[in-house]
């Protein structure tokens, strides 16, 4: 079965609600001053079983001028549109409104119902259905099959119902694997229950006991129960009218505008780059600054206009803009809404989402040539345009939040980038080809101008790199990406240093005699005088480069930066071993019999071999670790 929402447009008392009580046999106005007053005020609901076993959820929406920001909560999400004009009045301020507005949240199947059919001759009927042909004429509603009804006889009710059954046949189901997503457009306290939030599920499917989020707070829930048209369910899917049973929420404030998603699968954000399109129905043109009302789902906020490619956007003119939004916004890219002027309070226009991450940018060709690729909606351009114009790795995540798209459809996209050697995987992040190699170009550099500096450093550590790089990368992925460039034999890696790949570190004539002179230095010094890297480098640049060359080489660094040569060195452990092998233990009098120098340093070199564990020390002996 379907799951559809049918949603009512009009003019101010031109019968939505009666009709609506006609299909259903229920009464939408349920506060005592819409009952008072005879109009719609908030947004009713009900449902209706068509003859061919669909059920759809009605939303009937108030028509009244002072009332469409309830009307355009109501419109949002809508499959179908019962578009009611009175026979005896024709198209009125209202009924123009509506029309704009369901254009601009680009609602595509409508039904036009003129109601009190039964108050007019037939020749006034006929000149309303021009009237309607002509005002209808090049919108969504232009084919639309026009029905005359009575809603207090009855007459035309039983063909409305059939001709909805066959429209209904004709809508697609909806996606419901992608992450829910509902626009709260009620919450009430329910006695013995708790919180209960209603509104039109718009994507994905809710499950009793899931966990979702409350957007822009941020605040976790759980849904504690699923109801369905007032019966429970288990599940609930995109396009039911749904009401959920949440968990307690003190800690913040829920208010109809407010978003119920999953974690992480839309966005909040204060400025927004846009496609609109203002009235031609209106004397109203955007300029720089306008104050406007941005109207999205169930939420009304005010907003800045920066138009992108002109000064002004005429009546009738479509043209990309900026939107600078007073509070943050709840949204996802591609999102449809409608604009209103700030005073009075008109309809102005429509238009967009195209780029729900947007920054204070300065216009130039190089933004609209980006704005008209995430126009286009072509899911590869935008994916690569996001990740290069992101300049760093990112998240799947983060990626699915900005394309609006379903997860799984991005996943495949961006296996088939990957194959493409468009997209590069780095563990679980996502990078732009031309941004790798912009990151690849830039370590190369900074590698090889070390190698110009200091020919006998093998290259750079990953920390000394982090602190030179032109990109905001953690250790973690500048790792990962070494590790790429090692393995694309961009790179090598000696120890914890990366070079480039041919580099091979080599001592010149000079570097060579100087490299002698300290093994001469050194065999002098044997045991005798143990110095430190500090000391023995004499505050020489050169000498400190030779010695960092000879490290394993030829010479050892132990404890503190203490260097030894490496024969002498090997001389003292083996020595060391032998007389425990032979004796047991050693004191430190003994050992320093063996190697006939100072106490100083044969602390030294014991402390070092307790460390590496070759030793291990019992109050005043060593002993051999097994």
């Amino acid at each position: 079965m379907k799951n559809i929402i049918v949603g009512t447009a009009g003019h101010i008392d031109h019968g939505k609600t009666t009709l609506v009580k006609a299909l259903t046999g229920r009464e939408t106005d349920t506060l005592s001053e819409e009952k008072a007053r005879g109009i719609s005020i908030n947004l009713g609901f009900t449902y209706l079983d068509l003859p061919n076993g669909n059920r759809v959820g009605i939303v009937d929406v108030p028509g009244h001028e002072k009332f469409i920001k309830n009307m355009m909560a109501g419109a949002t999400g809508l499959d179908l549109v019962l578009f009611i004009i009175a026979a005896d009045e024709g198209v009125m301020p209202q009924t123009k409104e509506h029309l704009d507005i369901l254009t601009y949240l680009n609602i595509k199947k409508g039904i036009i119902v003129l109601t009190k059919s039964d108050m007019v001759e037939s020749d006034y009927l006929e000149l309303v259905r021009e009237e309607v042909g002509d005002f209808t004429k090049g919108t969504f509603l232009e084919n639309a099959k026009i029905i005359e009804v009575d809603s207090i006889s009855g007459r035309g009710i039983d063909e409305l119902k059939n001709i909805l059954s066959e429209e209904s046949e004709k809508i697609e189901d909806k996606e419901s694997n992608t992450p829910a997503r509902m626009n709260i457009d009620r919450i009430f306290p329910v006695k013995g229950i708790g919180s209960v939030i209603t509104g039109t599920l718009m994507e994905g499917h809710v499950n009793k006991g899931d966990e979702l989020y409350i957007y822009p707070a941020d605040e976790k829930i759980k849904i504690k129960s699923v109801q369905v048209h007032g019966k429970d369910v288990e599940t609930a899917y995109a396009g039911q009218r749904t009401a959920m049973n949440i968990s307690s929420i003190k800690k913040i404030n829920v208010s109809r505008g407010d978003v119920v998603a999953k974690e992480g699968s839309v966005i909040t954000t204060n400025i927004i780059d846009a496609k609109i399109i203002v009235s031609k129905n209106r004397d109203f043109s955007v300029k720089h600054w306008t104050r406007l009302r941005l109207a999205l789902g169930t939420r009304e906020i005010l907003c800045r206009a920066v138009p992108l490619e002109k000064d002004e956007i005429l009546p009738g003119e479509e043209g990309f803009i900026q939107l600078r939004l007073e509070e943050p916004l709840v949204c996802k890219n591609r999102d449809r809404f409608v604009l209103r002027s700030y005073s009075p309070v008109e309809t102005i226009g429509g238009g967009i989402i195209i780029d729900p991450l947007a920054k204070k940018r300065h216009v130039d060709e190089a933004l609209i040539e980006e704005l008209k690729i995430k126009e286009s909606g072509d899911l590869d351009k935008i994916i690569l345009q996001y990740t290069e114009a992101e300049n760093a790795l990112v998240l799947l995540k983060d990626i699915v939040s900005y394309t609006g798209e379903n997860k799984e459809e991005v996943v495949n996209k961006l296996n088939k980038l990957i194959e493409n050697n468009d997209i590069i995987l780095i563990d679980d992040k996502y990078i732009n080809k031309n941004i790798a190699n912009k990151i690849f170009d830039n370590i190369k550099n900074l590698v090889e101008e070390n190698h110009k500096k200091q020919s006998l450093s093998y290259g750079l550590t990953k920390d000394e790199l982090k602190t030179k790089i032109n990109y905001d990368l953690s250790l973690k992925e500048i790792d990962s990406i070494l590790d790429l460039m090692v393995k694309n034999e961009i790179l090598q890696k000696n120890n914890e240093y990366y070079g480039l790949k041919n580099f091979k570190v080599g001592l010149n004539k000079k570097q060579d005699n100087l490299r002698k002179e300290i093994i001469s230095e050194l065999r002098n010094n044997s045991f005798d005088k143990i110095e430190d890297l500090k000391s023995l480098s004499r505050k020489d640049k050169n000498r400190e480069q030779v010695l960092k060359f000879m490290i394993d080489k030829d010479i050892v660094i132990f404890g503190n930066n203490n260097i030894l040569l490496k024969e002498d060195f090997e001389k003292a452990k083996q020595l060391l071993i032998d007389y425990l092998e032979k004796n047991g233990s050693i004191t430190i009098s003994e050992y320093r019999d063996l190697l006939k120098s100072s106490r100083k340093n044969i602390l030294l070199l014991l402390e070092h071999f307790d460390n590496i564990k070759l030793t291990k020390r019992l109050d005043d002996i060593r002993v051999l670790v097994k």
